[in-house]
């Protein structure tokens, strides 16, 4: 099976809902609608295309940072893998569309601001590390031994 990736650039069109598999995982779903425009040179005028609508779903890490970010009526950026789907209404008529597995979702900056929240880091150790000193200690004992120094030399001055 051919994979295709695309982005889509459009606004998000239901609430970000999140759901748990048989198996366990979380995923998270929600629709987006793109619209096409092109400018009338003759008028100046704005004309509305087609108008392209595609599920998401979101998996993993973009579960949370999706749910906690994105709702109804947001500017969004989505890039991931596109398949479509047929299926059957309930009234017998086939249908099909596009869903899309994201693998990055953000909000359009070109039609918002955002402000990023990251997740703390931890500090660096304060105690030195035994396996360290361990090393200083083997390279000291090398050089007792007639073996050079491992540890860069100084610097020679050129000129």
């Amino acid at each position: 099976m051919n994979d295709v990736w695309t982005t889509v650039v459009g606004t998000v069109i239901t609430d970000p809902i999140k759901r748990t598999t048989q198996a366990g995982d979380e995923v998270l779903g929600f629709r987006v609608a793109s619209n096409s425009r092109r400018q009338d040179r003759a008028t100046g005028d704005w004309i509305d295309g087609d108008t392209l609508y595609a599920s998401v779903s979101c998996w993993r890490r973009l579960v949370s940072g999706v749910g906690a970010s994105l709702m109804k009526g947001d500017p969004v950026i989505v890039y991931g893998r596109a398949r479509t789907s047929e299926y059957t209404t309930k009234e017998g008529v086939g249908r099909s569309g596009l869903e899309i597995t994201a693998t990055a979702v953000g909000p359009d900056l070109s039609r918002c601001q955002a402000t990023m929240v990251r997740p703390r880091r931890e500090p660096a150790p304060t105690e030195p590390d035994p396996a360290d000193s361990e090393l200083v200690d083997a390279v000291d004992d090398l050089a007792e031994h007639g073996v050079d120094d491992a540890r860069d030399p100084e610097p020679t001055p050129v000129g």
